[in-house]
């Protein structure tokens, strides 16, 4: 065939002399993939040559086949050298594009924010010290006889029950988890001068699902007060000063009767939350009540010349009403995308 060429010692030269000049002009990996198809591969012209090495006499064979070999030869090697200089530098350019210099300062720096619990924790405890009030702390693996003992529970009471309660090995130490912060309640009446008032913030732990609305770790802060001719009135009102420094000027509280082994009388409190949104409405907050008279003796202090009340609330509830907060397995997860919409405040 005309377009076939015919094996000259010029034809090869040419054919090796275009090749080297692709290979040479490839200026990166995809350019020496092109120059390896159009020279090398089938249908290039070293491959057509070759080819016509089967039509070549017998006595000639030896000395064209030689010829195109070393030919062939010669461009491959030339491919392979350009392919790994061409390699080498395309890796270094990587490199050099992915350096990071680990002595300077970052061009950008994360802020975060502390956690919105933390915040909320921290307010309540200033609106408490600014009414006058101390803050009471205690340990988080509590005795059973301040957990419920010194708070009238009696034995065979549920929330004494292993499905509800977190006790620790071994069972005959009586240690556990405390449900509340109420034993700090009892470790402040057992350790402070007469008349007390203190709040008491921080974890509590309960067998509780990990949901929505429940988390079996959790946050709650109370408050005692022990002092001469304390009614419900003292309570009314200083539950009406926290509800409006919390969630605003008009908010209020109000009483539903109901029954806690240290309180008598005990209500559950509602809570009137302006800002609702959707509409304000009133909504359970705590509980609360004037300290039963059982453990005011628990804690060596007589009944019949002081009196008391307590309350307690739970802090992702509260931060739930204040925020919108939908789910409070938010509050647990860790995401810092959580702390960061609210900033440095709540």
């Amino acid at each position: 065939m005309s377009d076939v060429p015919e094996i000259t010692p010029e034809a090869v030269a040419e054919a090796v002399d275009a090749a080297l000049a692709a290979i040479t002009a490839a200026s990166d990996s995809s350019a020496l993939k092109t120059a390896r198809a159009a020279h090398s591969a089938d249908g290039s012209p070293l491959a057509l040559l070759n080819a016509q090495l089967r039509n070549v006499p017998n006595e000639k064979k030896a000395e064209f086949g030689k010829l195109v070999g070393q030919a062939r030869g010669r461009v491959n090697q030339a491919f392979a050298a350009r392919e790994a200089e061409i390699a080498e530098a395309e890796t270094a350019a990587k490199l050099e594009a992915e350096r990071i210099d680990i002595t300077a300062l970052a061009a950008r720096s994360r802020v975060g924010a502390r956690h919105p619990l933390t915040l909320l924790q921290e307010q309540i405890g200033d609106i408490f010290v600014g009414m006058g009030w101390e803050i009471a702390e205690g340990p988080e693996l509590e005795h059973e006889w301040y957990n419920f003992d010194a708070l009238n529970f009696d034995e065979d009471h549920p929330a004494r029950q292993m499905q509800d309660t977190f006790f620790v090995d071994p069972v005959a130490r009586h240690l556990v988890m405390r449900t509340h912060t109420s034993p700090v309640q009892v470790r402040s009446m057992l350790e402070r001068e007469l008349p007390i008032y203190v709040v008491c913030p921080g974890r509590a732990y309960r067998t509780d699902e990990f949901d929505a609305t429940h988390l079996p770790v959790f946050s709650q802060f109370e408050g005692l007060v022990i002092d001469k001719n304390i009614t419900m009135a003292h309570l009314k009102g200083t539950l009406d000063h926290i509800a409006k420094a919390l969630f605003g000027a008009e908010a209020k509280t109000r009483f539903r009767a109901n029954f806690f082994p240290f309180t008598e009388p005990s209500a559950e409190l509602d809570l009137w939350h302006p800002t609702f949104k959707g509409g304000a409405r009133w909504i359970e907050w705590g509980g609360c009540g004037m300290v039963n008279p059982n453990v005011l003796r628990a804690a060596g202090i007589d009944p019949e010349e002081y009196s008391g009340f307590a309350f307690g609330m739970g802090i992702e509830r509260t931060l739930m009403f204040r925020s919108d907060v939908k789910d409070m397995r938010d509050m647990a997860e860790g995401d810092v995308r959580f702390s960061e919409q609210f900033g440095m405040v709540v």
